[in-house]
């Protein structure tokens, strides 16, 4: 006979806590008294996610369970956790767990609704890396000076490149508009004759030509080189500003390398003309704090 009974069973769907005995959602579910069916490990499966652990199953049989209960050890937390899920359920996400702890052992454990537990069913699974995340302490001004710029489309007429680092706003720099005009892309150069590596770029549009939005970078490649003849895009900068005066300044960027050479390589404009335009022009070289939950030493 299959007998069917309301109780008030205290489980959560997707609740995860350290015991499952206390601090629990309650819920009424009419359920049998039959003996609850384990689950088979061959019906569980896991993926390796970035610093996550996903847990499915397959649907269980009509009246095999009423609920179900998922064990493990953190060695993280160096905590036990108990996690219910109802018999809806088939997958659980498994947060903040970390690839260096190789496997996990989740124990899988059904109920009926009066609480009677089936044999113990054992599931190895790992984690993928957790991400790194990084975070800025500081940026310091590179100084330039003119010498140390350069360009592959100088307008012969004005705006000299020095002008990008003179300290005045009301100059300019202006790459070549008269004929015959170059296509772009269009770049601004430095050799910095010693090496860099985490930056940031500050540059203000022109400031005297109100009467215009067109000319000004909106697509920009960030570039590095140790020899001035091989470059490596590491960044790109889009959707920047085209009105006159406005100061941009760029997140920080990190090449993984360094760099003697870098380049601003300007590969689309406001207006879609064939030259760029800008006041000033600032690099900063950036300390970054990089923190690995894979590497950190545990308490």
């Amino acid at each position: 006979m299959n007998l069917k009974f309301k109780y008030i069973i205290v489980a959560g769907l997707l609740v995860g806590m350290t015991g499952c005995d206390d601090k629990l959602e309650t819920f009424e579910v009419a359920g049998s008294v039959t003996t609850p069916t384990a689950l088979a490990a061959s019906v569980v499966s896991s993926e390796a996610l970035p610093g996550q652990i996903k847990l499915s199953w397959e649907a269980p049989a009509e009246n095999a369970f009423d609920y179900l209960q998922i064990k493990y050890y953190d060695p993280l937390t160096k905590e036990d956790i108990c996690k219910i899920a109802s018999v809806g359920t088939t997958e659980m996400l498994i947060d903040d767990t970390r690839a260096r702890f190789g496997d996990y052992s989740f124990y899988f454990q059904t109920f009926n609704a009066a609480h009677q537990g089936s044999a113990v069913t054992e599931v190895k699974a790992k984690s993928g890396e957790a991400p790194a995340t990084t975070t800025e302490k500081s940026r310091t001004e590179v100084k330039l000076a003119g010498d140390q710029l350069s360009t592959n489309a100088q307008e012969p007429t004005e705006g000299p490149i020095k002008n990008l680092v003179d300290g005045n706003s009301g100059t300019f720099f202006h790459t070549r508009w008269s004929s015959p005009q170059l296509e772009l892309p269009h770049y601004i150069q430095i050799d910095f004759k010693e090496s860099h590596e985490n930056f940031a770029i500050y540059y203000q549009n022109r400031t005297d030509n109100t009467w215009t939005s067109d000319g000004r970078p909106s697509v920009v490649e960030l570039q590095i080189s140790n020899d001035a003849k091989n470059w490596e895009t590491v960044g790109t900068l889009s959707g920047l500003p085209s009105a006159h005066s406005t100061e941009y300044t760029s997140d920080f960027v990190m090449p993984g390398k360094t760099f003697t050479y870098f380049r601003f390589n300007v590969t689309a404009t406001s207006g879609n003309t064939k030259y760029f335009n800008l006041a000033e022009f600032k690099f900063y070289d950036v300390e970054v704090e990089v923190y690995d939950p894979e590497t950190v030493p545990l308490d």
